[in-house]
């Protein structure tokens, strides 16, 4: 079996030779043998073991309490529950880390949507993020209230073309029209927007907003606060929104 000295325990195990001999002097790390010179030397089991020290020295544990773990009958069953509960708290860690991660990159893309980015920006996009997720489950609502129309007017443009019947087209159209009308004032009194200037949330009229160049996630507005006429980033409404009749 391999032996080690001081100094080749300190470097295996990530410490200091100083550490290694303070651990010896307070009896929790004792060397297995001393050579003729009177040199410790350290076993494969002690270097283990120094390993588990510094382990639970790492979770905040006090000399006395690793004395007092290691001289138990089955040190093993409290150390492996301290190891469950370390390795817990390092994928929670992680899964925070992770978020903080997807925060900042939504944060990074979320500048993209402003024509000139300042600090009041971040509080801009922050917002954003936050209604989020109560967006993309409108837009979700949107994308399935759509669905049977688009069913029925593919059904009726094939039918008409294959078979001649055209009736199930006009059915579609004279359906759809009220569909648009109830949709766009469904919308627009759900969406409102953010100015990139003056950053007040606003909900333009259903002419302005309708009309308007937009984008996936901007239209084209003029802010009813700062008169400013340019891209302004989507958000649900809210009882903070100023309207613009």
């Amino acid at each position: 079996m391999s032996k080690f000295t001081t100094g080749e325990m300190a470097k295996l195990c990530g410490v200091t030779v100083r550490t290694v001999q303070y651990y010896d002097t307070r009896g929790i790390l004792m060397p297995s043998e001393l050579s003729e010179g009177g040199r410790r030397l350290y076993s494969e089991d002690d270097v283990k073991r120094m390993k588990i020290i510094c382990f639970l020295r790492e979770l905040g544990l006090s000399i006395d309490s690793i004395s007092q773990i290691l001289s138990e009958e089955d040190p093993g069953s409290v150390i492996s529950l301290l190891l469950d509960r370390q390795e817990e708290m390092l994928k929670k860690e992680i899964g925070e880390r992770e978020e903080q991660l997807k925060k900042l990159s939504e944060l990074k893309n979320g500048i993209k949507d402003f024509d000139e980015f300042s600090v009041e920006s971040i509080g801009d996009i922050a917002y954003i993020m936050t209604q989020k997720e109560k967006l993309k489950k409108m837009r979700l609502n949107m994308l399935a209230a759509g669905i049977p129309l688009n069913i029925l007017q593919w059904s009726s443009i094939i039918l008409w073309i294959t078979q001649g019947t055209w009736w199930l087209f006009l059915v579609w159209v004279i359906v759809v029209i009220p569909y648009i009308i109830f949709f766009v004032r469904w919308y627009f009194r759900k969406m409102a927007f953010i100015c990139p200037q003056c950053h007040t949330v606003f909900q333009p009229s259903i002419k302005e907003g309708f009309f308007a160049n937009h984008t996936y996630a901007t239209r084209k507005l003029i802010c009813p606060s700062c008169g400013h006429h340019g891209f302004c980033v989507e958000v649900p409404a809210n009882t903070e929104v100023m309207p613009n009749a």
